[in-house]
């Protein structure tokens, strides 16, 4: 029986929110052990005084099992 583990996360991007993603996605798995998917909780801005958007932020929820 497994049993998996739910924390939340946040990261950005001067791309896109797909990138935002990936860069999240890659970071967790520097410190978490099997990450097996994660839950786009919240997408966000950052934008410049012109309108320009300068950052795409994500918040996630990573879902990984805790090793026995």
């Amino acid at each position: 029986m497994s049993v998996v583990k739910i924390t939340e996360i946040g990261a950005g991007s001067p791309k896109s929110f797909e990138d935002a993603i990936k860069e999240g996605i890659k970071r967790a798995n520097k410190t978490l052990k099997n990450v097996r998917g994660a839950w786009i909780k919240e997408q966000n801005v950052d934008v410049d005084e012109s309108g320009k958007i300068t950052e795409f932020r994500v918040k996630m929820k990573v879902t990984f099992v805790i090793d026995d």
